[in-house]
């Protein structure tokens, strides 16, 4: 059974896939959450999803399309939304977080109205939807590593900045940060980073694996690095355990990679709760 996932290229960029996808999004995740844009994630999934979408239907509708692979526009869309939600942000200063719904509200509506112009597509949407090991191809693994490099090379350069407009803004910006385009290159970073996962876990189950492992992480890290480190490592197990089941069973790779991130989860709060009924 192991051996398969060498001997098949779509195992091995299956497998290399879900390493980087465990490494980034629990970076990004852990950013997200103590900016409190824990569900940023999904308001960017279903804008990436209309994204897909518009993709397919061009590939379908015109010719000089059909070669263009529609998670390159899934990536378009889903930056042009991290654009909006950043600037509805700044338009309701009082109530930030209103601007996900929004953004997801129209995603959502723009993917039914895509789908009903197109009458259907002949391309695996469920694919893109929940993950499936078979669709992973040499381009979505080629574009997931450059994807990793510049968040990997973002967090590694402006740590520091990003850490202090994270926790408080407002004494980041009295410190000279330049937090407006620190924020704004971040939301791009998710916005790609969502774009880059959907082929392993699927659109709408990748904000999970952006805030799963981060909320069992958070039980246990005694420091913010901390945090980040043990949320890297549930992310890995739940994505190698997760993609091993799927290939195993023959069940969606996403749904599977999510339950055992729920699962670590429960273990973590489990344990946690019997050392404190010990003492």
């Amino acid at each position: 059974m192991l051996a398969d996932w060498w001997q098949y290229d779509f195992l091995r960029y299956t497998l290399f896939s879900g390493i980087i996808i465990g490494l980034i999004c629990p970076i990004l995740g852990t950013f997200l959450i103590v900016r409190r844009l824990s569900m940023m994630a999904d308001g960017l999934s279903h804008v990436t999803l209309s994204g897909v979408a518009a993709g397919m239907l061009l590939s379908k509708k015109v010719a000089l399309f059909q070669a263009v692979n529609p998670l390159f526009f899934g990536m378009l869309f889903s930056v042009v939304g991290s654009l909006f939600i950043e600037r509805l942000r700044k338009v309701y200063k009082s109530y930030q977080d209103l601007a996900i719904p929004i953004i997801l509200s129209t995603g959502l509506g723009l993917f039914t109205v895509l789908i009903s112009i197109a009458k259907g597509f002949n391309t695996d949407l469920y694919s893109y939807l929940f993950g499936k090991i078979v669709t992973v191809s040499k381009d979505d693994l080629y574009a997931l590593l450059g994807v990793a490099a510049v968040v990997l090379g973002t967090v590694f350069l402006i740590y520091k900045e990003l850490f202090a407009v994270s926790f408080d803004e407002e004494f980041a910006r009295v410190s000279g940060v330049a937090r407006r385009s620190i924020n704004l290159w971040f939301m791009i970073l998710v916005a790609l980073t969502i774009a880059a996962s959907m082929r392993i876990v699927g659109v709408l189950l990748i904000s999970a694996l952006i805030t799963l492992p981060v909320a069992a992480s958070l039980q246990i890290a005694k420091s913010f690095r901390q945090t980040i480190l043990y949320a890297i490592l549930f992310a890995e197990i739940s994505v190698l355990s997760g993609l091993y089941f799927a290939y195993l069973l023959d069940w969606a790779s996403g749904g599977t990679i999510v339950l055992v991130a729920v699962f670590i989860l429960l273990l973590v709060l489990g344990m946690k709760k019997i050392k404190a009924a010990l003492r």
